[in-house]
């Protein structure tokens, strides 16, 4: 396939700029594309024009213009987070033979936006559209888990950790100690805390700018499902949850 070589020039000019390098100067942009100045300012010139460069008239440095971030919001727009997330959901379901659930925050609770049911399940409470506590959910966790402290402080405040279960945590400093080893290991367990002899693992799913927006999850019957066997599903479930997250636009930082 043959390469427009100015085309290809212009994109490599605007992957120069990153979190890290956010102005550059015309010459340090010429020695890193190895490019004459006059090439390259012919391209930055171009550019500029259509609105992906902008140019500080002061000290004369380059940076990046707000047509990206226009093209990049109708970008994300076209992102249904239930459309994206629905062939990961069918996958892993059909990896486990298990119910697998897409589910988001709604005000203190989490609500189902998706289902795909299990060959193998035998668990019917949950349906799209239900609400969920978080303090009793693996979803739940997840979704409180991984939100800034001050998210997390807003969402806890004056909750009501009622007792769904006799393994449902019901205390706020328990709950914030579970939050923490969640967000250690990256995923949260429902130990029969909100149905009894139900089992329940979720993970996070993250949009372009790191926020959590979803959790997806799967659910199993102790009696069915061994520890050694849900630890192989937790694995399947977390890849499963990066890719949607990646498809979202999230980038994990090392």
């Amino acid at each position: 396939m043959p390469i427009i070589q100015a085309l290809d020039r212009a994109l490599k000019i605007l992957d120069l700029f990153d979190e890290h390098t956010t102005e550059l100067k015309i010459t340090e942009i010429s020695a890193r594309m190895e490019l004459h100045k006059s090439t390259v300012h012919s391209l930055l010139k171009t550019l500029q024009l259509h609105g992906y460069i902008n140019q500080d008239m002061e000290s004369g440095k380059y940076k990046l213009g707000l047509k990206l971030l226009e093209k990049g919001q109708l970008m994300l727009q076209s992102l249904d987070i239930r459309t994206v997330a629905r062939k990961h959901l069918a996958a892993l379901s059909e990896q486990t033979g298990q119910t697998t659930h897409l589910v988001i925050l709604d005000g203190k609770e989490g609500v189902y936006l998706d289902k795909v049911e299990g060959e193998k399940a035998a668990i019917r409470y949950s349906r799209i559209g239900r609400r969920i506590s978080l303090h009793s959910s693996a979803v739940g966790k997840v979704l409180t888990a991984f939100r800034t402290n001050e998210e997390r402080d807003s969402l806890l405040r004056n909750y009501q950790f009622s007792k769904i279960t006799e393994a449902t945590i019901t205390e706020k400093e328990a709950f914030l100690h579970e939050l923490n080893q969640v967000r250690e290991q990256g995923y949260s367990i429902d130990n029969q805390e909100n149905e009894p002899g139900v089992r329940c693992a979720a993970a996070p799913i993250f949009e372009h700018n790191g926020s959590v927006v979803a959790a997806i999850s799967l659910s199993t019957l102790i009696s069915a499902v061994d520890d050694l066997l849900l630890k192989q599903y937790i694995a399947l479930l977390k890849k499963e949850a990066e890719t949607i997250s990646q498809t979202l636009g999230f980038r994990q930082v090392l």
